[in-house]
């Protein structure tokens, strides 16, 4: 709940607006992530929100699971990822596993448009952009967001069956 309303307060605050997607990291396989939002740039990042682990949430980062980027726990802000392919190793890893105990925080999934994801994985990269372990996986030309907005909330309605009332004593 708490990285879900980080994201659509960049939505609603039109924060996410003229960014990009600007890292592809392509694992091989059908498997990686993109990456997207401010880069923290502070006229678009807000203040940074508590960690929320998938051992808390019980989500998993399986194909097309959207993700709140971050250095450290709670230092997350306005950059999120998709990841292509299950990629459960950035779950939260219990205690002496080796791996990130705290992990990265899923909120939500692609419901329709992996075909565009998955090429933007696939874009050409710049093998000297990017730092320590991005170094080589930003797009060279980034893919520009025009604008995120939410959808009017879906109304499911079942059909009910008709009721008959009893038929009175005579």
């Amino acid at each position: 709940p708490v990285t879900a309303t980080n994201f659509l307060r960049y939505v609603d605050q039109r924060k996410l607006d003229g960014t990009t997607f600007y890292r592809a990291m392509d694992l091989g396989r059908g498997y990686g992530l993109v990456q997207m939002g401010t880069r923290g740039n502070p006229q678009r990042t807000l203040r940074p929100i508590a960690h929320e682990p998938t051992s808390r949430t019980g989500l998993s980062h399986t194909d097309g699971t959207i993700s709140l980027a971050r250095l450290a726990p709670g230092t997350g802000g306005g950059d999120f990822f998709i990841t292509i392919g299950d990629l459960v190793s950035l779950d939260a890893q219990p205690a002496g596993s080796g791996g990130d105990p705290d992990g990265f925080a899923a909120f939500g999934r692609v419901v329709e448009g992996m075909d565009v994801v998955r090429a933007i994985m696939a874009a050409p990269t710049d093998p000297n952009q990017g730092e320590g372990v991005m170094r080589g996986q930003m797009i060279a030309a980034p893919v520009r967001i025009t604008t995120a907005r939410r959808l009017p909330a879906l109304v499911m309605v079942s059909p009910v069956p008709p009721v008959t009332a009893p038929t009175p004593p005579r």
